[in-house]
C-alpha cells in the first residue's frame, strides 16, 4: 500500500479547511493558492470528495466546497478510501477482488488479512481535527494574507 499524492493533498486541503472554518464554504481558487496546487487537478481531488459525501459543494458567489461533516468526525480512513485506488496491502485481500484460487490453502492469507485491518483501523483512528491540532500554530495565509 502506498498513498499517493492525490491522497496527501486530499488529507492537506480538509485540514486547510478545518483551520479556516470547517462549516464555510471555501472557493477552489483559495484553497489552491494556499496549497500551492493547480486548481485543475485539486478540483478532480475534491469532485471525488463530493462524489462519495466527504465534502459538499456548492457554486456561484459564497460557494466552493465545505466539510461534509465536523473534522472531529472525519477520519483520514474516510478520505484515503475514496480517493486511492485501493488500501490494500496486496490484491488477494482487497476487496473489490475475489481473492486469489489458492486462498483456502494459502499460508500467508491471514497475515495479509491482519495487516489490512491494521491499516483500516489506525487510518481510521485519525480525524482531521487530530491533525489540525497537531499543526503548527502559524497556517498557511489565505489569499490576500499576510504570513505573521
Amino acid at each position: 500500500m502506498r498513498v499517493s499524492t492525490k491522497g496527501r493533498y486530499a488529507i492537506r486541503v480538509l485540514i486547510d479547511m478545518a483551520q479556516y472554518g470547517e462549516s464555510d464554504f471555501h472557493p477552489l481558487h483559495e484553497l489552491a493558492a494556499r496549497q500551492g496546487l493547480s486548481e485543475k487537478y485539486l478540483e478532480a481531488i475534491l469532485g471525488t470528495l463530493v462524489k462519495n459525501q466527504v465534502l459538499e459543494g456548492a457554486r456561484g458567489k459564497g460557494g466552493g466546497y465545505k466539510l461534509a461533516k465536523p473534522a472531529k468526525e472525519l477520519t483520514i480512513w474516510d478520505v484515503l478510501s475514496v480517493i486511492e485506488t485501493s488500501m490494500s496491502p496486496v490484491e488477494c485481500v482487497d476487496n473489490d477482488k475475489n481473492g486469489c484460487d489458492r486462498a483456502d490453502i494459502c499460508p500467508t492469507l491471514p497475515m495479509w488479512k491482519d495487516f489490512a485491518k491494521i491499516i483500516h483501523d489506525y487510518f481510521s483512528g485519525i480525524t482531521i481535527q487530530q491533525l489540525v491540532k497537531n499543526a503548527p500554530d502559524s497556517k498557511i495565509p489565505s489569499c490576500g494574507e499576510k504570513k505573521k
